[in-house]
Formats: C-alpha cells, sequence, structure tokens
C-alpha cells in the first residue's frame, strides 16, 4: 500500500487529510512540525510527504533541505501546503526542490489529484531508472569480462614470474616488475571507479532533486585543481615532459572540486591514450563571459564526425587497431558530468591530426 506523510502543525487540518488519503486506500500518517517529520521519514519510509510551509520548531522549507541532503530521501515526492499565494513562496519551494505548492485554502479534489500526478512521476521515473540499469547491467556483462582480463593478466603474469624466479633475479628487475603489477593494478581500480561513476550519473540522469544537489556545490580555485590534476595524470601514464599547460586562475566555479578533477582526469588521460608517441598534450584553461572554459588538446588519431556523436558508454573507437583500458566510459562521464552541472562539452577533431575537447563550465552565483 502507497504511504503518505502529512505534516501540518493544524491538527484538525492534518487529520482531515489523513481520513481522506485512508478513504483513497493510502497508508496516511502524520507529523506535527518539520522535526517530528522527519522522524516519521526515516521510521515510515513514505512514498510522498505533504507539508505546511510555516510550523513551529522546524518549517517546512528546513525539513525538506534535511530530506534533500540525505541519499536515502532525497527522491520522495514532496508537495508544499502554504497560506501565502505569491509567487515568491512557490519559487522558494521549488529552490528547495518541491515536486509541488498548493496554497490554502484548496479543495480536496485538487490536493488528491496533485498527489496522484506526483506519484505516477515518481512511478515512471523508477521504471525509467530500472530499464536503464537493465541495460547497464547488460552492457557490463558482454564488456567487463575483457576489460578486466588485460591488467589481471599483467598482475597475474608478474606475480608468477617474481613467485618462481625472484631468488635468481637482480633488485632492478624486481622493482620493474613490481612497477607492472602497481601499474595493471592501477588501471584495474581506475576501471571500476569509472564503472561505479557511471553507474551512479546513469541514475542521477533522471533525478532532478539529486542533480540540484550537486549544484549546490562550487570551487573556488579551479585553475590549480586543473593543474594538479593534469599533473598527476601525465605522471602516472609516464608523460610529464609531454605535458604543456596554459592555466588561468579564472573564478569559482559551480561544480564540486570533486567532479571538476574527475573531469580533467578523464580529458587529459583519454588525449595521452590516443596521442602519437612523443607528441604533447596540452591543457589549457581560460574566462569566457560566464563559464570557466577547459581545452585539452592532443596530437594523433584524431575521431571522425560519427565517433564524436556516438560517444557513449562501453563503446570504444576501432577496438581492433588502437588498444584501450576503461569501457569507453571517460568520456561518457566527461559529458555527464557536464550535462547535469549545466555546462557544455564539445569535441573537434580533425581525423590522423589532432582532438580538442572543450569543457565550459558555470561560474559561481554570488
Amino acid at each position: 500500500m502507497t504511504k503518505i506523510l502529512v505534516v501540518e502543525d493544524e491538527a484538525e487540518l492534518r487529520r482531515d487529510i489523513i481520513d481522506v488519503l485512508t478513504l483513497e486506500n493510502y497508508e496516511a500518517f502524520g507529523a506535527e512540525n518539520g522535526e517530528a517529520g522527519i522522524e516519521a521519514t526515516f521510521e515510515h519510509k513514505p512514498d510522498l510527504i505533504v507539508c505546511d510551509i510555516m510550523m513551529p520548531v522546524m518549517d517546512g522549507y528546513e525539513m525538506l533541505a534535511h530530506l534533500r541532503s540525505n541519499n536515502s530521501t532525497a527522491t520522495i515526492p514532496f508537495i508544499f501546503l502554504t497560506a501565502k499565494s505569491g509567487d515568491n513562496e512557490r519559487i522558494a519551494g521549488m529552490n528547495y526542490g518541491a515536486d509541488d505548492y498548493l496554497t490554502k485554502p484548496f479543495k480536496i479534489e485538487h490536493l488528491m489529484k496533485t498527489i496522484e500526478a506526483r506519484l505516477e512521476k515518481y512511478r515512471i521515473q523508477q521504471k525509467i531508472e530500472a530499464e536503464k540499469l537493465a541495460k547497464l547491467r547488460n552492457s557490463i556483462m558482454m564488456a567487463l569480462p575483457h576489460e578486466l582480463r588485460t591488467p589481471l593478466t599483467s598482475i597475474l603474469g608478474f606475480a608468477d614470474i617474481l613467485s618462481t624466479d625472484a631468488r635468481d633475479m637482480d633488485i632492478s628487475q624486481i622493482e620493474t616488475m613490481a612497477g607492472f603489477i602497481t601499474n595493471g593494478a592501477l588501471r584495474l581500480h581506475h576501471l571500476i571507479e569509472n564503472y561505479l561513476a557511471y553507474a551512479q550519473l546513469e541514475i542521477f540522469s533522471t533525478d532532478l532533486s539529486r542533480q540540484e544537489a550537486m549544484r549546490q556545490h562550487q570551487t573556488d580555485l579551479p585553475g590549480q585543481c586543473v593543474e594538479i590534476k593534469a599533473l598527476e595524470v601525465a605522471q602516472q601514464s609516464w608523460n610529464t615532459n609531454n605535458l604543456i599547460m596554459d592555466i588561468e586562475p579564472g573564478k569559482a566555479v559551480q561544480i564540486h572540486e570533486e567532479y571538476l578533477m574527475k573531469i580533467v582526469e578523464e580529458l587529459v588521460s583519454n588525449a595521452f591514450k590516443f596521442s602519437d608517441a612523443g607528441k604533447p598534450v596540452k591543457v589549457c584553461t581560460r574566462l569566457s563571459d560566464n563559464d570557466y572554459v577547459i581545452q585539452v588538446i592532443n596530437y594523433g588519431r584524431g575521431m571522425s564526425r560519427d565517433e564524436i556523436e556516438r560517444i557513449g558508454a562501453f563503446m570504444q573507437f576501432d577496438r581492433r587497431i588502437y588498444e584501450q583500458q576503461g569501457l569507453g566510459l571517460g568520456l561518457s562521464i566527461v559529458s555527464r558530468l557536464v550535462e547535469i552541472h549545466q555546462g557544455k562539452f564539445v569535441i573537434e577533431s580533425v581525423p590522423d591530426e589532432m582532438t580538442t575537447a572543450s569543457v565550459y563550465l558555470p561560474l559561481a552565483e554570488f
């Protein structure tokens, strides 16, 4: 049975709404303020919440903000009730992540239609997420075994040599093989991290509340983050001498530092992967109107227009010719992160010559 929580400090109105919902075959229960509403939410796990705004102890805004900040309650449909009819109240409620808004006094029929509409939307969203997960699961089942096998073969092969021949090897040979094992383990770790990141972003792609929560963070020193991560990627792939950087410090950008660094990591890693041996990879940043722009340029095989248009998870270009690691997830993760943060991701390429990947991220609003 669908469960609905009614948070309302007026006892009579709260009882009336609960009675109507019960008659409509919903399992309804109540709370007298936001604090009690939070407790009831975690105890009963409602499918939808109807909540007044102005209440003692804790108001509706504070309750909603608390629930949206918790992964287990962030997506529960939330309908505000208020005695105020101004647009400011409606805008404020939507900014906190409310799904709908009803002004008192309201007709019960209107309330029921609003509840049914929000529940139906939530059911559709859940169905879409389930279908995406099923598609993702099938893609992983087909691609993951091969992708895991490559770094694992390296790890197991060199470990086997060390276990049988270490006594006959000098220290430099042992260190070299240990380095190959470490490198294989790092590739494997990066692969798994990317799989988990992409799976999470795919779920978030239909969850507007979680997307809004992701956009609430900012990075104050984007240039520093870009420089640190680009250098780290170059060092890990022994390409420090091929990295050229022209970094503008810039202004604060509307994205969490963790996500900004992930974007840089995947762009730079991909650039080195497809660069011709000894060719430079250039990382540049600049301000452009209300955006902070990150550009990564590499000189190598390039990409065709069709390949650019088909950027997607688990797709690797010309796999038989250009062996690579990572399930082809890197650019897909970049694309999804930029989309969620309302930015722009552009790839321009001249086949067999060069590729420029540009990310435009909105500056933070103060």
